[in-house]
């Protein structure tokens, strides 16, 4: 029986021209990006900057093959390690111990305040509470007796100044413990007393009479020629200047401070001179 063979196949198509419109495979697209494409992703990759990190990974890949491991671990963390030796120094830092006289010049720094604080407290209450006045030197009677020069520049006299003293505190006693009274003329000393200590009560006046004695006083000549004009014009001009310690009381509780008083006279000319007009003022 005669073997048959099978028919001949059919010559293959040849392949159709690619057109001008056909639209390209996805793997084409994916592998070939077309000229507008590739223009836009080449100026998105020059306006971005590089960070720290791709700069370290770049670094790493440039650097020789004989890095370390150790070196290649802080290449690749570098802030772990920082941080692990700030870490180690905050631990020994913690370990170290406060020095006791710190403690304690602390402690007593703490107590000094507070009783700094205490004390100012109490003290503004009690001024509050209190209201403390400062007494009051004042006078409405005096005599000028003796005025008279043995030479050109030496001056006699003789003085009354009967001086009032008064306590204005409601609450408080006061003391006059050092009182020293002088007499001037034109600012030239005189004349000096002491007087004696003495204390007041609340709301209490008391008066007290000061005889100031000049005798041989040597003056310059152009006060000597004044003194004498004014005692023939009978208007003497004298200044009465009084500094005290004043110390005041509130039961326990006392204070000290320093007053000075200070009166302006006019007398009329001796043998009767009187007072004809004063001005007085009393400050701490």
């Amino acid at each position: 029986m005669p073997h048959l063979r099978p028919p001949p196949s059919p010559p293959p198509e040849p392949p159709e021209p690619p057109s001008v419109y056909c639209t390209p495979s996805p793997q084409s697209k994916a592998t070939t990006p077309s000229p507008i494409a590739h223009i836009f992703m080449s100026r998105q990759q020059s306006s971005v900057k590089p960070s720290p990190l791709t700069k370290l990974v770049v670094s790493r890949q440039q650097t020789p093959s004989s890095t370390t491991p150790q070196d290649a671990l802080t290449l690749e963390f570098p802030y772990e390690h920082i941080t692990s030796k700030a870490h180690d120094r905050l631990l020994l830092r913690r370990h170290r111990h406060t020095n006791p006289a710190i403690w304690c010049s602390a402690i007593i720094c703490l107590i000094f305040s507070l009783l700094v604080i205490f004390f100012g407290i109490a003290t503004l209450i009690l001024f509050l509470v209190v209201k403390p006045r400062t007494p009051v030197l004042d006078t409405n009677r005096a005599n000028l007796s003796v005025i008279y020069f043995d030479a050109p520049g030496n001056f006699n006299g003789d003085f009354t100044f009967i001086a009032n003293f008064s306590n204005p505190n409601r609450k408080l006693d006061v003391k006059f413990e050092h009182a020293v009274m002088e007499l001037l003329f034109q600012d030239n000393l005189i004349a000096i007393q002491s007087i004696r200590p003495f204390s007041q009560r609340p709301k209490e006046t008391g008066v007290v009479a000061i005889n100031f004695i000049s005798s041989l006083v040597s003056l310059p000549p152009n006060n000597a020629m004044e003194l004498r004009k004014q005692v023939l014009s009978n208007r003497v001009m004298y200044s009465v200047r009084g500094t005290f310690k004043v110390r005041a009381s509130l039961g326990a509780i006392h204070f000290s401070y320093w007053l000075h008083g200070l009166c302006e006279l006019q007398m009329s000319s001796p043998p009767s001179g009187s007072l004809m007009a004063r001005t007085c003022k009393t400050k701490r």
